[in-house]
C-alpha cells in the first residue's frame, strides 16, 4: 500500500506554499494589524483564483469532489503562512456542510455564491463557543435547537469576544430564525454537525503543524544568525537539543495528521479517535515548538520586533478551536476503552478490504 501523497497532491500544496510564502509574509500581517484589518481583500482574490474553495464539494453540484487528503497539505501550508484569512474554514469545514444539504434551496444558493469567492460563510457550531470572522461573512450558519438555520450576517447581532490572535475575530451571535431561514432539521443535521467536527479537528490539526514547522523554521534561521562570544548561538548544545526536540515532536506529529486525513469525516469510533490523535498531536507540537522558538529568540522573543508571537498566538487560539484537549482526550479515550486494541485492530474497519 502506497502511503505518500500523489503528485496531483503534492502540487496543489506547493502551489499554495508558493502563493502565501509571497504574499504572505510577517510585513504583511503587520501591516494588516497597523490598519486595524484581519483580511487583505487582494490576497484573497488571489486565493479565489486558485479554484480550490469547492474542493470538498461534489462535482454534481459544481464543485471538484476532492477528498481530505487532497486538501490537507493546504491547511498546512496555510498554518505555516499564518494565513489570517478563511481558506481553510471555507473549503473544508462550511461548504462541505452547505453541500451536505442538497434538500435545502437556500443552501444550495448561499454554495453557489461562496464556491464563486464572492462572499465567506461562517459556521456557528455547538462545539465552538463563538462564531469566527463573522463581521466579514456575508452569511451565517447557526444551530437553533439541533436544526440549522442560515441568515444573513446583516439581519444578526454580533457582540465582539477578545481572542488572543489578532487575526481571529471571534463573535457571539443571536439573529431571528424561521421556517424560511431553516436549511435541516435536528435530525438532519446531526450528521452533518458530526461530520463538520471532524473536518474542523483534521484541518485545525493540520494547520497547527504548519505552524509548529514555521516556528522551528523561524527558531533554527535566528540560531544561525544570533551570535555570543563570537559564535552563533546555533552551535551550542543548550540551543541544539531545544530545536531538535521540537522537530522530532513535528516529525511524529506529521503522520499521525496524514493518517487521520485518509479517514472517512463521517466514520465510526475509529476516524473519530484517528482524528482526535491528530488534533491532541498537532497541539503539543506547536505548543512546544512556539514556546521553544520564543527561547531561542531570548529577550526579543517576547517583543513585537519578530514574527514569533504572531505564530504562538495563533497555536494558542488554535488549541481549543474545533474541540478542546480534554473533548478530544474523551474521544480517544472512548476508542481505547470501548473497542478492541492490539495489532488486529490498527486500522479502522470501515477501510478495510477483505
Amino acid at each position: 500500500m502506497n502511503f505518500t501523497f500523489t503528485d496531483e497532491q503534492a502540487m496543489i500544496g506547493e502551489t499554495v506554499r508558493s502563493l502565501l510564502a509571497a504574499e504572505c509574509q510577517g510585513s504583511h500581517l503587520r501591516a494588516l494589524m497597523r490598519a486595524g484589518a484581519t483580511h487583505d481583500a487582494g490576497r484573497w482574490r488571489k486565493i479565489v483564483a486558485l479554484g480550490l474553495l469547492g474542493s470538498l464539494v461534489p462535482e454534481t453540484v459544481g464543485g471538484l469532489g476532492l477528498s481530505a487528503c487532497d486538501l490537507i497539505l493546504v491547511a498546512e501550508a496555510c498554518g505555516h503562512a499564518g494565513l489570517p484569512e478563511p481558506l481553510v474554514e471555507t473549503a473544508g469545514i462550511a461548504l462541505p456542510l452547505l453541500a451536505a444539504l442538497p434538500d435545502s434551496s437556500r443552501a444550495a444558493a448561499w454554495l453557489a455564491r461562496a464556491m464563486s469567492g464572492d462572499v465567506t460563510i461562517a459556521l456557528g457550531h455547538p462545539v465552538n463557543p463563538f462564531v469566527l470572522d463573522a463581521d466579514v461573512a456575508g452569511a451565517i450558519v447557526l444551530v437553533v435547537d439541533g436544526a440549522l438555520h442560515l441568515v444573513e450576517s446583516a439581519e444578526a447581532t454580533l457582540i465582539a469576544q477578545p481572542s488572543v490572535d489578532p487575526f481571529r475575530r471571534l463573535f457571539s451571535v443571536s439573529a431571528p430564525t424561521s421556517a424560511a431561514t431553516m436549511i435541516a432539521t435536528a435530525k438532519a443535521a446531526a450528521p452533518v454537525l458530526a461530520a463538520a467536527v471532524n473536518r474542523g479537528a483534521l484541518f485545525t490539526a493540520a494547520q497547527l503543524l504548519g505552524l509548529a514547522q514555521r516556528c522551528n523554521d523561524l527558531a533554527v534561521a535566528y540560531a544561525k544568525e544570533r551570535q555570543q562570544f563570537g559564535e552563533p548561538i546555533g552551535s551550542y548544545q543548550a540551543i541544539k537539543h531545544h530545536l531538535a526536540t521540537a522537530q522530532v515532536r513535528i516529525e511524529f506529529c506529521r503522520p499521525v495528521v496524514y493518517a487521520a486525513a485518509a479517514m472517512p469525516p463521517d466514520g465510526g469510533m475509529h476516524a473519530k479517535a484517528r482524528i482526535s490523535h491528530a488534533k491532541l498531536a498537532a497541539t503539543e507540537a506547536a505548543d512546544l515548538a512556539a514556546r521553544t522558538a520564543v527561547q531561542v529568540h531570548g529577550a526579543m522573543g517576547y517583543s513585537w520586533e519578530v514574527d514569533v508571537h504572531l505564530f504562538l498566538k495563533r497555536s494558542l487560539a488554535l488549541a481549543n478551536a474545533w474541540g478542546t484537549p480534554l473533548y478530544h482526550r474523551e474521544r480517544c479515550a472512548m476508542r481505547v476503552f470501548g473497542a478492541p486494541v492490539g495489532p488486529a485492530h490498527t486500522f479502522a474497519q470501515e477501510l478495510r478490504h477483505d
